[in-house]
């Protein structure tokens, strides 16, 4: 079970990822050409709903049928290897950072076991495990090692492995949403900085620091791009699909004039705030890392509704920019296949897709 981007991967560097979600698949494929990343393919389809529900699978045959549908879908290129790196949700996930005294590594292994039982809501032999020393660390404690650890539910992966066998896919590795994501969306060479991320996906919003592009703390809530839908429909009267069409066409309304969609959406809007501000205080009061949250990036589907990021900016007082995933790109020689508004909906998948490449892009390792 790799569920870090450790360096032992001996496999044919065709590797696509493939972004498996509660309402959609995403796959991509990259090619390296020396040091360099270039676009192969980016495919996308739609799950029924109640296939996946908060990350557990219900329906495999329709997951199966999604993820052939998006392979097939998938330009400029067919994807033709069946290796594949598959995201796991970032609700079944869990994400720490521990501190040991200077050890061996068999030493590690046996301390990392009671840490994961003191520190994780799961029994040991529920779930499955990985972990990866951060050679500077973060709190450059003298007498400490720092160590990533991260675990995700048994049930949950075995799951997921599954279906990508049912699909005739030969799984080489897995990987929590929020390290996908850094590897698209942070630049490899922006050290010393804090980033937050905030994904918001069709049913989850999604939240993960990474000081010196070592990710350090993630969370997830409810709120959801599906949430501005629903409160557009419930407040205004109107069916879902009007909603979504509206939402579309006019984003979180106008703040200013305060119009018939930013009153539908105003509480959306005030807990999706305090839940940003929540996590940030908690990191800056608690984990300490850093003294400040230098960067936050907005990614997910949700992070396209017009006037979002400036709303939300203005509440924090801080400047957030929507993500970009090809930010560790040359894209001189090859230009961008989708537009950016669709191509930051691609971020886990891209940055599943970078590991697959063979290109240590984002590595605790720094």
């Amino acid at each position: 079970m790799n569920l870090l981007n450790k360096k032992i991967f001996k496999f044919s560097k065709d590797a696509f990822g493939l972004d498996l979600s509660d309402l959609s698949v995403k796959v991509a494929q990259l090619e390296r050409n020396g040091t360099e990343l270039g676009v192969v393919s980016l495919g996308e389809s739609e799950i029924s709903v109640g296939s996946i529900t908060d990350g557990e699978i219900i329906a495999k045959e329709n997951v199966v049928s999604a993820i052939k549908k998006a392979m097939d879908r998938a330009t400029p290129k067919k994807i033709k290897t069946k290796k594949v790196i598959c995201s796991l949700p970032e609700s079944k996930g869990f994400l720490r950072i521990i501190s040991l005294p200077f050890m061996s590594e068999n030493e590690i292994n046996e301390a990392i076991k009671w840490e994961i039982e003191a520190n994780i809501p799961l029994p040991l032999d529920q779930v499955y495990y990985d972990w990866q020393l951060i050679s500077k660390g973060l709190k450059k404690e003298k007498d400490k090692l720092e160590i990533l650890v991260v675990a995700i539910s048994k049930k949950t992966a075995d799951q997921f492995l599954s279906v990508l066998d049912s699909a005739g896919l030969e799984p080489i590795g897995l990987d929590i949403e929020s390290i996908a994501q850094a590897r698209s969306l942070v630049d490899r060479s922006a050290m010393n900085e804090t980033v937050l991320i905030v994904d918001i996906g069709d049913r989850r919003t999604s939240f993960s620091i990474l000081t010196d592009n070592v990710p350090c703390f993630t969370s997830s809530m409810s709120i959801s791009s599906q949430y501005f839908t629903d409160a557009i429909s419930k407040t205004l009267n109107i069916s879902f699909e009007e909603a979504e069409k509206m939402k579309i066409q006019y984003g979180i309304g106008s703040p200013s004039e305060k119009d018939e969609v930013f009153l539908a959406l105003e509480a959306v809007l005030e807990n999706l705030y305090l839940e940003i501000k929540k996590t940030i205080d908690f990191y800056l009061e608690n984990l300490k890392y850093s003294f400040s949250v230098d960067r936050i990036i907005l990614c997910g589907g949700g992070a396209n509704t017009k006037g979002l990021v400036e709303y939300i900016s203005g509440k924090l007082g801080q400047k957030i920019e929507t993500g970009y995933p090809w930010i560790n790109f040359n894209l001189k020689k090859q230009p961008p296949i989708i537009k950016i508004d669709r191509a930051v909906r691609y971020s886990t998948a891209i940055g599943l897709a970078i590991k697959g490449s063979n290109i240590e892009v984002y590595d605790c390792h720094h």
